[in-house]
């Protein structure tokens, strides 16, 4: 196993081929998506422990997403049980990733209470919306830049780090380490990658969103019915498109 260097243009066309491995089966694909929100959902609503069991089963999904991912570039059918390819592969990694994911949330969290007395840690704990003065208030503003900032080191070290441990037998704290310095060898791509991503799911939206807007009655248009759409479609490309940099950067694309 060695991590390749890609070039930048290779990032910015990550989620383009990750947009052709949706098509190639689009149905499959929502079904997966549906069904993980489903199962997530469901744990998610265990009292006490439902959302830190959430939070532990991320890495091992993210490994059925590259799974799908992986058939799809195959033209393979796309089973549901392709998404719990990750519990069938190197469980106990998977889970001490998990683990160490919720760890890392937990600490993030922590960092942005300090700056906004826990609105923000409250709002993604509960999916209560605070009032708008504390939103538009200097310390949530503070939470979301510390926040952001502890998670971009995370995020790259648990890139890579699920379908490492689970397709290469690497161990969760290996993984952890390799992800991490494969990302950072590869900091054009991502910034590439990110550019498009930020792009397609941020400004793009944004600006229809408004346009539409200014031709509606009065001013007003659900906001629900325009986004609703973009995110069933934007979800499976970017899984899809986490799987074509791994398949980039790793050159892994056999069935383990």
């Amino acid at each position: 196993m060695q991590a390749r260097i890609v070039s930048a243009g290779r990032g910015v066309r990550w989620l383009a081929e990750g947009w052709r491995l949706f098509r190639a089966a689009p149905f499959g694909w929502l079904a997966a998506v549906f069904g993980y929100w489903l199962v997530m959902s469901l744990v998610s609503v265990v009292p006490i422990i439902g959302p830190a069991a959430a939070a532990i089963l991320v890495p091992a999904f993210s490994v059925g997403f590259m799974a799908l991912a992986r058939a799809a570039g195959h033209r393979s059918p796309l089973e549901l049980r392709l998404l719990f390819d990750g519990f069938r592969h190197e469980l106990r990694p998977q889970i001490a990733l998990g683990v160490l994911y919720l760890a890392c949330l937990i600490v993030m969290l922590g960092a942005s209470s300090l700056a906004d007395e826990g609105a923000l840690a409250h709002w993604l704990l509960t999916g209560q919306r605070p009032g708008e003065d504390v939103l538009q208030s200097a310390g949530f503003l503070g939470a979301l830049l510390a926040t952001a900032t502890l998670y971009m080191p995370v995020m790259l070290a648990f890139w890579f780090a699920p379908p490492l441990a689970a397709w290469h037998s690497t161990g969760a704290l290996k993984a952890l380490f390799f992800s991490f310095a494969a990302s950072m060898m590869n900091w054009r791509a991502f910034l590439g990658y990110g550019a498009v991503t930020a792009l397609v799911t941020l400004v793009i939206p944004f600006l229809a969103l408004a346009a539409l807007a200014l031709f509606a009655e009065g001013g007003q248009l659900p906001a629900a019915g325009f986004v609703l759409p973009i995110m069933i479609l934007l979800l499976p490309t970017l899984f899809a498109s986490f799987y074509v940099s791994y398949r980039d950067v790793f050159g892994y694309d056999a069935a383990p």
